[in-house]
């Protein structure tokens, strides 16, 4: 983002000095995404250094421990030596929370939504964590993990930080990169219990008594002191451990804007999702359905105070969706009835490529959902990406396999991971192409208002469904999906018989 043509790391080789600059005050992230590039700049046999500036140094225990263990050769400067470029990493240059330095070149390597248009560098905000993003860059150049433990160590700490232990990830690039690092478990273990000080025990301890409570919706805020970003998951993980508390938000006013973290123990409401409709416009947020967290730019909150935002968005949220549930029935009377395009798909056998009993994990843009791989079954890749598993029995009926790999330009490639070993299959490398054998007939209506969709096959969790999308009842199963507007548009057309 942010440049006309993708960022190559190679870019950087073209300059004899390379300034790699953390922001003010530097997180794990920030340290451990400098660190990443810092690496393959040595290894390539250019010179670098890692700097950062502001009003104090590094002074968290965590953090010394992961630089002195690592060996992470980082400078504090109020000066900066003449550099042929310079790279700011998890931050922006400029930015109110980074020193200005001159250089010959700058470069911006971020994860925050762009505050500025910049000509050099890749800003991806849809990531948990900039680490997350160096390691893409890292791969991209063929960089060899296993050779340099150092490396990914720091990168998996540095989004194992920033996403509230990996409760707050939800893009499939953070999950890949949490799944297939090689890191120094003892070494991460030892700086997760080492993240508390008494002052951040005092500051937590201080927001349990600082909250407004919805005793209708059973859901609570509450306001922390500036603190580290996990600090707001500890407490969060307290409240909801409360007796009148279903869902929680606790909120934290930094340098360069709003962190926050949502818990929920009840199916009606999905963290992640709640943490999304927080965020909406105005920064990013990820998660699981349990624990979620994100992030809020000053600009984006506009002319609203902190509180105010909060107590506004968290109202608007309980008021946004209706509630359908294909276990409680749902009104036919809504729906028209539509047919399913003969649109080409992809498709895998499972055996093919996992023993048979195999748990696995597909990963596609829209989530994770898990399968098992038997000798009945196939992966089914969508036209939008979407992916998931098919009874041979309902493929015959359905589909006619077709001459050809199927092919397809999305934004993420689906995947199918072993849980078993980790081995990992990229679903369109292999997938042949495959048409609906007739006009699949089924009953949709399109959304006026978000809903929150129980399926009988997941009655557990829900699908979201914005206003614009369709529900669609497949009268085969009896049960109910979400499909997005713009493909739904695309994979049906209405019954005219």
């Amino acid at each position: 983002m942010a440049s006309n043509k993708p960022f190559s790391l190679k870019e950087l080789l073209g300059y004899k000095t390379v300034a790699i600059q953390c922001h003010d005050n530097p997180d794990a992230d920030s340290i451990a995404s400098a660190f990443g590039i810092f690496c393959w700049l040595k290894k390539n046999s250019a010179s670098a250094k890692i700097i950062y500036s502001g009003r104090s140094i590094i002074s968290k225990v965590n953090l010394l421990e992961l630089i002195q263990n690592l060996k992470i050769p980082i400078e504090y400067v109020n000066e900066l030596s003449p550099s042929d470029a310079l790279v700011t990493v998890d931050c922006q240059y400029g930015s109110g929370n980074v020193a200005k330095f001159d250089a010959g070149k700058i470069f911006v390597i971020d994860h925050h939504k762009p505050q500025s248009e910049i000509t050099s560098g890749v800003i991806n905000f849809h990531l948990a964590s900039c680490s997350t993003l160096v390691w893409d860059l890292l791969c991209r150049e063929g960089f060899d993990f296993k050779d340099c433990m150092e490396a990914a160590t720091a990168l998996y700490y540095g989004l194992f930080s920033d996403s509230g232990w990996f409760s707050e990830i939800s893009h499939p690039l953070d999950k890949d990169m949490r799944d297939s690092l090689y890191y120094d478990r003892s070494l991460i273990k030892k700086l997760q219990y080492t993240n508390l000080t008494l002052e951040e025990l005092s500051i937590a301890g201080a927001a349990l008594t600082r909250y407004k409570n919805d005793v209708l919706r059973r859901c609570a805020i509450f306001k922390a002191d500036m603190c580290d970003p996990n600090i707001l998951g500890f407490i969060a993980d307290l409240a909801l451990q409360v007796n009148s508390i279903d869902v929680c938000v606790i909120y934290s006013i930094m340098t360069d804007g709003v962190k926050f973290s949502v818990r929920s123990c009840v199916r009606e409401v999905m963290a992640s999702e709640f943490a999304e409709f927080i965020s909406r416009g105005a920064g990013c947020a990820g998660g699981h359905s349990d624990k979620a967290g994100g992030f809020l730019s000053i600009s984006g909150l506009g002319d609203s105070c902190v509180e105010s935002f909060f107590d506004v968005r968290t109202s608007n949220y309980f008021n946004s969706f209706d509630i359908l549930d294909a276990a409680t029935g749902l009104d036919m009377s809504r729906m028209k009835p539509y047919y399913k395009k003969r649109e080409p798909l992809g498709f895998v056998y499972t055996l093919d490529h996992f023993k048979e009993g195999t748990p696995i994990v597909i990963r596609t843009l829209e989530g994770d959902t898990e399968a098992i791989a038997d000798r009945n079954s196939y992966f089914i890749i969508g036209i939008s990406g979407e992916a998931y598993t098919i009874s041979k029995e309902k493929f015959n009926q359905r589909c006619r396999p077709e001459i050809g790999q199927y092919t397809g330009d999305f934004e993420y490639r689906p995947t199918a991971r072993s849980k078993t070993d980790g081995s990992i299959v990229h679903l369109m490398d292999y997938a042949r192409r495959c048409t609906l054998s007739k006009e699949m007939r089924v009953l949709a209506m399109q959304l006026a208002k978000s809903a929150k969709v129980f399926t009988k096959a997941y009655p557990e969790g829900y699908l979201t469904g914005c206003p614009g999308d369709y529900v669609v009842f497949r009268s085969e199963e009896e049960d109910i999906l979400v499909v997005r507007e713009k493909v739904f548009k695309a994979g049906y057309k209405e019954a005219l018989d």
